[in-house]
């Protein structure tokens, strides 16, 4: 398998600038979107939130307004055929797991450029896919 001629993509997406030209750039080069998959990773509820407490929210909420959000950025025809799902948990770990369940050949990742503290406490999605992914992940910095 070469980098180039990858069946299955991955694309993890977050909704911020660069990772939306991920999946620009991303559908642009290999130009087939039914090859394509697009995953966000929404955090877990935590029982103290107020949509918890008061049984406003739940996950099926919030993956139904993502789903509706992704469809409304992306509406082009180009799009379409994109896979998208939406799961709950540890973003890096969700990502990881979606790879292999699915037989992705590439993750294709932004990375915001974080450093110093910023990058300490909050970590790095993309350190850790490129670290504990089982497939070759393509880091686009902006």
């Amino acid at each position: 398998m070469t980098l180039f001629t990858s069946r299955n993509v991955l694309v993890p997406i977050d909704f911020s600038e660069e990772a939306s030209q991920a999946l620009v750039e991303t559908l642009n080069f290999f130009g087939d979107a039914t090859n394509i998959h697009v995953v966000h990773v929404l955090p877990a509820l935590e029982p103290t939130q107020p949509g918890m407490v008061w049984q406003t929210v739940d996950d099926q909420t919030r993956v139904d307004h993502i789903k509706a959000l992704f469809h409304e950025k992306f509406a082009e025809p180009a799009y379409q055929n994109v896979r998208f799902v939406v799961s709950v948990g540890n973003p890096s770990s969700e990502i990881i797991d979606y790879a292999e369940a699915n037989g992705i050949d590439l993750i294709v990742i932004s990375s915001h450029g974080r450093t110093g503290l910023s990058r300490f406490f909050l970590g790095s999605v993309a350190e850790r896919v490129v670290r504990f992914a089982r497939c070759p992940v393509l880091v686009l910095r902006h």
